[in-house]
């Protein structure tokens, strides 16, 4: 397998109160096509960090980051929107649905930004949520679905978008178990897709179903099995 994402001698430093505060130190990891990765580690750990990073919505102190062999760093911001909207979908805990569209505008809404017409932007995004098993909840607003809901429109958009890089922040911390474990089978589908992925998790069982588990600690990030 290819890798997708290469990451090398990445290091992200905040400053507070005229501290330092290291969060990263000298990560160097390969993501390759068709994995599924577990991100663990404390609360406060740099999971987020680390995916904001890979994400393109934060910058690295020192390092690079590759993604299908282009360098991230220092390209032009039309440069790295067009990156993010051809390589990378985001699914966050809270989902980031717009509450003002129903689901149905809500997965659509990356292929009318992608220029696709308004009619088969619907259209594909219809036969997207009813594969996830939302066909009957086109109509509704975020406020109308369940948490395990909202999710599940949130993977349907990432779908939609046709990226090979999902990431994942904490997709099921808000979820019961049960919940937690069909919105994480539909992750199991994308990797099928031969999609990278890579899930921030506090969730063990999560973790032992993914292809393998990166751990931070103090800054580091060691490659474990699950």
């Amino acid at each position: 397998m290819s890798d997708i994402i290469k990451i090398k001698n990445l290091q992200k430093h905040f400053i507070a109160n005229r501290s330092v505060i290291k969060v990263l130190n000298n990560i160097n990891i390969n993501l390759k096509k068709g994995e599924l990765v577990a991100l663990m580690g404390p609360s406060g750990s740099g999971k987020s960090t680390f995916l904001h990073l890979i994400s393109l919505l934060d910058t690295p102190t020192k390092g690079e980051i590759f993604i299908f062999g282009k360098k991230t760093q220092n390209i032009s911001e039309k440069q790295k929107n067009l990156m993010i909207r051809n390589n990378i979908s985001i699914i966050f805990q809270n989902n980031n649905l717009l509450s003002d569209f129903n689901s149905l505008e809500n997965v659509a809404i990356p292929l009318i930004i992608r220029g696709e017409k308004y009619k088969s932007s619907t259209e594909k995004a219809a036969k997207i949520l009813d594969k996830v098993n939302l066909g009957h909840r086109l109509k509704h607003f975020p406020s109308d679905l369940s948490g395990g809901e909202q999710q599940r429109v949130a993977i349907a958009r990432s779908i939609a978008s046709e990226t090979n890089i999902i990431l994942a922040d904490e997709p099921t911390g808000n979820l019961d178990e049960k919940t937690s474990k069909e919105v994480f089978s539909y992750f199991l589908k994308l990797k099928k897709s031969k999609k990278t992925i890579l899930i921030a998790t506090h969730n063990r069982d999560i973790a032992k179903q993914a292809d393998y588990t990166l751990r931070i600690s103090n800054g580091n990030i060691k490659r474990s099995n699950a």
